[in-house]
């Protein structure tokens, strides 16, 4: 009887894989770093207003920096300019599309938008949007982890679904995805929530769980199992990191 192959990246691949798209990401020029940061956010503005109607990776680059294949610095103007990329394309499309649309106008939308926020970032104390800030960004850099290990696209779609159907059945805080709520509920006239308000109660203490939950439970803690104490250098279908001077290996990747 034949045995059954797995199509997937071991988990040394993965973590790999992970760090050359984190080096990637964090080399490429600063505008199209900004601009793919406010397509994201457009995105993921979109999902979210559907969220509402029917009821964000920086940890790439944490790995890479970790890995020592860009600085600190690289790594921290990376998350800068997604940061306020993602920011700007979610702001777009609540002024605009959404806002000015009149989409969410109807009063059973706009109170859902309303009472919505207040579960995000007025009910809830600082600390524990905080401790849901780090369980979210777990959750969703794990679907990127898991979608580079898989090698197809039915694969990686698999992959991503079921961390991210956690976060959001859990009600976890990830500031980018928040960055579409809140303003939201600003916009259709909360009574509760100020722009101020807004980003001392749920912007910075979701961000820095964020930080702390892709950037130590993920990107730490795989760079740590998988790449600490290995001195080989890693192949990924046969091609080595194009400047991996470790192992003086020139071959390029195309990963």
């Amino acid at each position: 009887m034949e045995s059954l192959s797995v199509n997937a990246y071991t988990p040394l691949e993965t973590t790999e894989i992970c760090s050359r798209v984190g080096t990637k990401k964090a080399n490429m020029r600063v505008d199209k770093i900004f601009i793919s940061a406010v397509i994201a956010g457009c995105y993921l503005a979109f999902s979210s207003s559907v969220c509402l109607v029917i009821n964000t990776s920086p940890w790439y680059t944490t790995l890479a920096a970790l890995h020592r294949r860009i600085s600190p610095w690289k790594m921290l103007a990376h998350w800068a300019l997604t940061f306020f990329g993602n920011l700007a394309g979610s702001l777009f499309i609540v002024g605009v599309i959404i806002g000015h649309g009149g989409v969410l106008d109807d009063p059973p939308y706009r109170a859902e938008a309303i009472k919505f926020a207040d579960k995000k970032a007025y009910t809830p104390l600082w600390h524990q949007i905080f401790l849901r800030g780090i369980g979210a960004n777990w959750l969703v850099c794990v679907a990127c982890w898991l979608a580079c290990q898989s090698r197809d696209v039915a694969g990686k779609i698999a992959a991503i679904w079921w961390p991210i159907f956690a976060f959001v059945c859990l009600g976890l805080d990830h500031v980018v995805a928040n960055m579409y709520f809140i303003p939201m509920a600003i916009f259709l006239g909360s009574p509760h929530i100020s722009v101020g308000y807004y980003i001392w109660k749920s912007m910075i203490p979701a961000l820095l769980g964020n930080i702390v939950g892709g950037g130590l439970f993920v990107a730490a803690v795989h760079w740590y199992l998988d790449l600490t104490g290995t001195t080989e250098p890693i192949a990924i279908d046969g091609q080595f990191y194009k400047d991996d001077k470790k192992s003086g290996h020139s071959e390029s990747s195309s990963v």
